[in-house]
């Protein structure tokens, strides 16, 4: 397995220079980068990919679960804080664990191996289409889906439900991953959730579409003109 690609968010430097200096004492992490400025890590995630993000909650402009939940795809998070009410909303944003300060070595330890479990044990589709179609892996076997009979793909934690007209599957993915293996005209990701196939839309009402099989889906205010512009509304 490749090294875990890491960065560390905290606004007090010794509690960062604590976790850089575990990081580095872990030999399957790699410490990517560094921030004492929130704003500063989430412009860098925004623009990176990174495998697993040790964040503080409590942190001026932006705290750690804003932070989470700005993110199209965020990567695996340990939550490191002192405050132990945020326990439970951290674990609701599906964190991989939750460390108290002081953090000690082997608690670190057993929360990074959690991460490198999950990590190591997504099953990803193909690399990419093939033709007209994909290979997924979904309750323990790979599974052939026809490209153009996906009405959508929603991102559901760390899976991927994959939906189409009679039928639905789910598979160990993030839809980043999912997007760029449907390179293709007729599928839009129309906001941070769904990806839609564009022949599905049966109709839209002021930012919801809806599809063929009656789901409706929102459409992010940035996504609705170029989404228009695919269908050739004008």
């Amino acid at each position: 397995m490749e090294k875990i690609s890491c960065i560390v968010i905290d606004d007090e430097p010794i509690g960062r220079e604590v976790i850089e200096t575990f990081v580095k004492d872990i030999s399957f992490l790699n410490l990517s980068a560094s921030f004492g400025d929130p704003v500063e890590a989430l412009t860098y995630l925004q623009e990176n990919q990174v495998d697993l993000v040790f964040s503080d909650i409590q942190m001026p402009r932006i705290n750690g679960m804003e932070l989470l939940r700005s993110l199209t795809n965020p990567p695996l998070v340990i939550f490191i804080t002192a405050h132990r009410d945020f326990a439970l909303d951290g674990f609701d944003e599906g964190v991989t664990d939750y460390l108290i300060k002081p953090v000690r070595f082997d608690r670190f330890l057993k929360a990074v191996n959690r991460a490198k479990e999950r990590i190591s044990t997504k099953q990803p589709v193909m690399e990419q289409a093939v033709n007209d179609k994909i290979f997924i892996k979904s309750e323990g076997k790979l599974v052939r889906i026809l490209l153009n009979e996906i009405l959508y793909v929603e991102a559901q934690g760390d899976y991927l439900k994959i939906v189409l007209p009679n039928t639905e599957y789910s598979t160990q993915l993030t839809l980043k991953s999912m997007d760029e293996i449907l390179n293709l005209p007729t599928f839009f990701r129309v906001q941070r959730s769904f990806i839609l196939n564009l022949e599905a839309v049966k109709s839209i009402n002021g930012n919801m579409v809806e599809l063929i099989n009656g789901k409706n889906i929102s459409i992010a205010l940035n996504k609705k003109e170029e989404l228009f512009s695919l269908l050739g509304i004008k």
